[in-house]
């Protein structure tokens, strides 16, 4: 998939947007997306809450699987599982994702998140997803038109 197709898809994203999302590398089978961190995002102990960690680690997972297909191709998540290393404090949030395996209809990927404050890294989750390769517009899941 060419990346301008993979940053148009992206910036369809209005979740990311409110999250203030940025893809910082595109390439074959690897994704980085960033946000700063700010309140809204936090939970009571002023850590970014869980579900922003998961939900940046599931995009950026599922957009490394969208870069080894065809460019009318699309993605969803079939399953992930997540394990969150410690609380997330930083300002920045930074999730590298690559696959695994890339098959006929599924994707696994792995994607690690780090806080970022200045140089300082720390690894904070890590998420493993299945992606399921869908049909683009007017395809069957063989690939074939749809008439």
């Amino acid at each position: 998939m060419k990346a301008s197709r993979l940053r148009q898809s992206f910036e369809q994203q209005a979740f990311l947007k409110t999250l203030g999302a940025r893809l910082t590398r595109v390439t074959r089978g690897k994704v980085a997306i960033r946000i700063e961190v700010a309140s809204p995002i936090t939970q009571q102990h002023g850590f970014v809450h869980a579900g922003v960690v998961s939900a940046l680690a599931d995009t950026a997972a599922g957009y490394a699987a969208m870069t080894l297909l065809a460019d009318h191709a699309e993605v969803v998540t079939a399953e992930f599982k997540i394990n969150f290393l410690k609380p997330a404090l930083g300002k920045a949030l930074v999730a590298e994702a690559q696959v695994i395996r890339s098959g006929r209809t599924l994707s696994v990927s792995r994607a690690e998140v780090f806080t970022v404050t200045g140089s300082a890294r720390s690894h904070v989750a890590t998420l493993l997803a299945t992606i399921a390769h869908l049909p683009g517009p007017g395809e069957t899941a063989k690939g074939r038109v749809r008439t």
